[in-house]
């Protein structure tokens, strides 16, 4: 029968992710009742930093050990250990430059859609790819809080593991990748607010070990909404590449994305037209299914130019390997992403 003490034992010899010393050191463990008759666990830790990575990989971790303990189910809460128990503990030893330190050589890339499924976040892993393919070392962060899907476009099942107090980050197609979808389980809706969400982000470019990178995507949310804006203010100095289809609508509403990049000063790097055209394989005709002339009309309105257009295909099945949304090479959008790549270096 699952006891208090035997939740006790388990949490004394768990760590705390940032001070590594166990609750039973730093005194972390605040609460632990159980619900007999539903076999439910609540625990209350204090930690040395709350809404971050790491707690979040720290809870799976609890989750996992108290279910194989016997628990049903199992609530956690969080709270943050005083000042006096943090510096006992803190390490003394300067840590690694974060990606936003201004002596990071990492060039960042947002790409940006005024609106939601116009593939923007195809874009960001097929770009990020061909960047990869041409010899770079790369990173996306999938900064689309609400509606992360770079890890299932990319076919990852695995997660992130933790490294001393960093994050390692999930690695495919030579590309590293880190998404909220890593710390929800079972698809589960996103239902924090600004200021959690924001701390959150932060992590991602401060406590993640992304190593040495020449390229940073980072697959914003669609539209103008405060994750946007906070990820916009978050960065030092980024170029920005904005998603479109040829429809007029989707053109018009991706302008305002445009005008926040130039607003928070990150230079447009160009404007993609995503679903451009379908090519029959049995004509060889392309079908215009969208409209024409969103693209160009979107780069005229941002003073600059369509770098990529892409047209409406699938990309090719392969066996033993998962990737729903990764064009190959020698795919005609697979060669499209290699020329939107090129242009990206030569312009950076």
């Amino acid at each position: 029968m699952l006891t208090e003490q035997n939740v006790i034992e388990l949490l004394h010899n768990m760590k705390d992710p940032f001070l590594h010393q166990t609750f039973k050191e730093t005194e972390g463990i605040e609460e632990v009742s159980i619900k007999a008759d539903k076999n439910h666990v609540s625990v209350k830790l204090a930690i040395a930093k709350t809404n971050t990575g790491e707690q979040m990989q720290l809870q799976q971790e609890l989750v996992g050990a108290l279910k194989q303990l016997g628990a049903a189910t199992v609530g956690l809460r969080f709270t943050q250990l005083s000042d006096e128990v943090i510096a006992k503990f803190q390490p003394t030893k300067e840590e690694d430059p974060s990606l936003l330190n201004e002596r990071s050589k990492t060039k960042f890339l947002a790409i940006a859609s005024g609106k939601g499924g116009v593939g923007k976040s195809t874009v960001t892993v097929n770009t990020a790819v061909a960047l990869a393919r041409l010899g770079n070392k790369v990173g996306i962060i999938d900064a689309d809080i609400y509606g992360f899907s770079v890890p299932d476009m990319m076919g990852v099942e695995e997660r992130p593991k933790l490294k001393g107090n960093k994050i390692v980050p999930v690695e495919r197609f030579g590309v590293k990748i880190m998404s909220m979808g890593f710390f929800v389980e079972d698809n589960s809706p996103v239902i924090w607010r600004g200021p959690r969400l924001g701390k959150m982000l932060a992590s991602f470019f401060k406590e993640v070990e992304w190593g040495e990178l020449d390229y940073l995507l980072l697959d914003l949310p669609p539209g103008t909404g405060d994750v946007a804006l906070d990820v916009h203010n978050m960065i030092p100095s980024s170029k920005e590449i904005i998603v479109t289809t040829p429809h007029p609508t989707a053109a018009f509403v991706a302008a305002r994305a445009g005008q926040m990049a130039i607003n928070t000063e990150h230079e447009i790097l160009g404007v993609i037209e995503n679903m451009s055209y379908f090519e029959s394989k049995v004509t060889g005709e392309k079908e215009f299914v969208f409209g024409k002339g969103g693209g160009d009309k979107l780069a005229d309105v941002l003073d600059t130019k369509v770098i990529g257009r892409l047209s409406l295909q699938q990309p090719y099945e392969e066996q033993g390997i998962f990737a729903p949304s990764v064009y190959q090479e020698e795919h005609p959008n697979g060669q499209e992403y290699l020329q939107v790549a090129k242009q990206i270096m030569e312009r950076l």
